[in-house]
């Protein structure tokens, strides 16, 4: 199901018309199938659909999808309105999008919401007056090792706190985009503390059985 995004009403373009970079790139995508399986091609026509309109989905684009694969429109908005990476109505240019699945709210994403509410002045599905802004609330974003997780639009921000919060959201009010990623210096997806184990050289021969083998009572720290 789409996520649920409040709003002003809006009005749906009548008619909706890839631009020439989007429209090499569906045609890159609908090329990877056969004839009769051009179907198969929507997700991606979508997300096209959706980045050219500035990260909604009008129905005239929709439209115009069903039209390229020879699908029945209904068919379209079936697959539009399941998928919640696709917006049914205009949002902010940062879509923010708090992941409050068990791990994350284990490692503290309430405090990650909070700040997002205090500094924007909008809730869960709102969006600021301005139009820079609107939070949303997702499930799992699969980066659970380094949770909370914030995505603005494409990017994760990891290893957030309330003041990290505060801080991404304030950069990019002034226009400046912090590089994503972890915000506490995490390489990947390593231990915050430090190696935990291996922490010493291995000897490879031994390991490997090719060493001396070790005296009678001695312990042997290959096994």
């Amino acid at each position: 199901m789409s996520l649920h995004i409040e709003g002003p009403p809006f009005e749906q373009p009548a008619d909706f018309e890839f631009a020439p970079e989007y429209l090499d790139r569906a045609k890159y995508h609908i090329a990877k199938y056969p004839a009769g399986r051009q179907a198969s091609a929507v997700l991606p026509l979508l997300d096209l659909a959706q980045r050219q309109s500035g990260g909604w989905v009008p129905r005239a684009a929709m439209d115009r999808v069903a039209q390229m694969l020879d699908m029945p429109p209904i068919r379209v908005y079936e697959v539009a309105t399941f998928y919640t990476m696709f917006n049914l109505r205009p949002v902010g240019k940062y879509l923010l999008q708090a992941c409050t699945t068990t791990p994350c709210w284990l490692r503290g994403s309430d405090a990650v919401v909070a700040a997002c509410r205090d500094k924007l002045g909008i809730d869960i599905g709102q969006s600021t007056e301005d139009g820079l802004f609107t939070l949303v609330e997702v499930e799992c974003l699969g980066a659970c090792v380094n949770a909370p997780i914030l995505q603005v639009n494409d990017d994760f921000y990891e290893d957030l706190d309330g003041a990290s919060t505060e801080q991404l959201i304030a950069s990019l009010k002034a226009g400046t985009v912090p590089p994503k990623g972890s915000v506490v210096g995490r390489v990947g997806s390593a231990p915050q503390q430090g190696k935990t184990t291996l922490i010493e050289p291995v000897d490879v021969e031994l390991v490997a059985g090719r060493g001396p083998k070790p005296e009678a009572g001695e312990k042997n720290n290959a096994g």
